[in-house]
């Protein structure tokens, strides 16, 4: 699998399950088979979540990612021993940083939920080529991840402005509207990614989707609340 494929849900699943470390190889910067170069956008993904594991307690140094050819299969063995005995020496994860194992897979399942909307608000960063592995450490900062993870937008659905016009409903790609013809819609904040979908369909004649920040959403509507009642026209 080319290594621009990787994911950051790949990898805090990982640390979900019970990994201690997690090592990505990819093919010598510049020296990518396809267009796409995807080895500098996985340098970016990794340079994120290791701000990320910073952020929620883990240490950093638990993800490592090394840039070689097929043909170096002595340094890759090299490069693999050294980062086991970092992990063996790091310890088991949580317990070396102090957080019991129900604090880190909440932490792990909260981060992992995020993804899709870490990576719709940091596109433009996770697309850029770093060339000069000085840029490496400061290309993400923590105040950066602090306010990115601080200031999620959740998005609710006016019920005095949505009309079941259904265009949010089919568009979202977590499925996390319910609603139906005729049915005042909702959001299932359980499924939501963040992604803002909703609020860039709704039409703006409508204009029923809020982004909020920074506060609590308000409840859903109670479900014998929803049908719309249309006014029939007159003939």
């Amino acid at each position: 699998m080319c290594s621009g494929r990787v994911d950051p849900a790949f990898i805090f699943k990982a640390f979900s399950n019970g990994s201690d470390g997690v090592f990505i190889g990819g093919c010598r910067l510049g020296e990518c088979n396809y267009i796409t170069q995807g080895n500098y956008h996985v340098l970016n993904i990794v340079l994120l979540c290791k701000k990320i594991m910073e952020h929620i307690g883990l240490n950093p140094e638990r993800l490592r990612i090394e840039f070689m050819s097929s043909g170096d299969g002595i340094i890759f063995t090299e490069v693999i021993n050294d980062f086991g005995k970092k992990v063996k020496d790091l310890g088991p994860l949580g317990k070396a940083e102090g957080i019991n194992q129900n604090d880190l897979k909440s932490r792990l399942a909260e981060i992992t939920r995020l993804v899709p909307y870490i990576k719709v608000v940091k596109n433009e960063k996770l697309e850029k080529r770093l060339e000069n592995p000085e840029e490496y450490d400061q290309f993400f900062t923590s105040d950066e991840i602090d306010t990115l993870l601080r200031e999620v937008a959740s998005y609710y659905i006016d019920p005095a402005k949505c009309q079941a016009c259904m265009t949010c409903l089919r568009r979202c790609p977590a499925e996390a509207i319910v609603g139906d013809k005729n049915q005042i819609h909702v959001i299932d904040h359980e499924k939501c990614i963040k992604c803002g979908t909703c609020f860039e369909v709704c039409p703006p004649k409508f204009a029923a989707v809020t982004k909020i920040s920074g506060e609590p959403v308000p409840p859903p509507i109670p479900e014998d609340q929803r049908t719309i009642v249309r006014k029939s026209r007159e003939k």
